[in-house]
């Protein structure tokens, strides 16, 4: 990690508009907060131009989608890629319906997204690749490596894939995450808000990849020292030290550390 990628980004407080799902909406706005980042949830498409060009990045989510949303969001993503900012894309649970495939390729047809971000069942879907899958959550087996690779040629875009291992193929090389704690998949909305915390990371001044493994890894080091804490006994009470820790400076979660790491 880079932790002057984190405090530039702090640094610029950056407005993230979100079209997202309405799970997690609360969760993301806090969590971004903490970190020290801007939300705006607006998912109205008579809006979304408006929004995207008075920003600094967008998330798209698709874990509550509705086929109108969908318009709202090739709209908002449009106006974002015409603006040059950068365009986050978590397809939740795309492997689980022919409904939500169908209306991430609509949006992949007409965005092109800075990072698609998602667990292996779901990038493995995007390539027709075999990884089982259920409701919005990966199991099985599957080259992980080549899948990162081949959805990357595929959408001409850096690809995350988040596991025990997280695995970011981006500026054309691979590299692997291993920050972050059991706790994360214990509570809802722990992977649409790391897409919120890397649209933050994606607004510095230093390459994609750079990004994306420095956002990847604060996150990962923040559920780690969230989960240390001795009043942490589970998901309820790891929830809001995890919100708690994303305030925190890398130099704090790394144990007073100088070093980057």
């Amino acid at each position: 990690m880079n932790p002057d990628i984190i405090q530039q980004a702090r640094n610029n407080t950056p407005l993230i508009h979100h079209l997202t799902n309405q799970v997690v909406m609360n969760f993301n706005a806090n969590g971004l907060l903490a970190f020290g980042g801007s939300p705006v949830m607006a998912k109205e498409i008579r809006e979304a131009t408006d929004m995207a060009k008075a920003s600094d990045a967008l998330v798209l989510n698709i874990g509550t989608i509705l086929e109108s949303e969908a318009d709202a969001m090739i709209t908002a993503g449009k106006a974002a890629n015409e603006k040059g900012i950068p365009v986050v894309l978590d397809p939740v649970g795309v492997a689980a319906s022919s409904f939500r495939k169908d209306m991430v390729e609509k949006i992949l047809q007409e965005v092109r997204p800075t990072v698609i971000k998602g667990n292996a069942g779901e990038i493995a879907s995007l390539v027709d690749a075999n990884i089982q899958s259920r409701g919005v959550d990966s199991v099985g087996e599957g080259n992980v490596d080549e899948i990162a690779e081949q959805a990357g040629r595929k959408y001409d875009t850096a690809i995350v894939i988040t596991g025990k291992t997280d695995v970011i193929h981006a500026d054309q090389k691979l590299i692997y995450n291993q920050t972050g704690h059991p706790l994360l998949s214990n509570i809802t909305g722990s992977g649409c808000l790391l897409g919120s915390i890397a649209a933050a990371c994606l607004t510095t001044s230093y390459t994609v990849s750079e990004q994306l493994s420095s956002a990847l890894s604060f996150y990962g080091l923040a559920a780690e020292h969230a989960a240390k804490l001795p009043h942490v006994h589970g998901p309820g009470t790891f929830l809001p030290s995890f919100i708690d820790a994303l305030s925190f400076t890398p130099k704090q979660l790394n144990g007073g550390l100088e070093d980057d790491f």
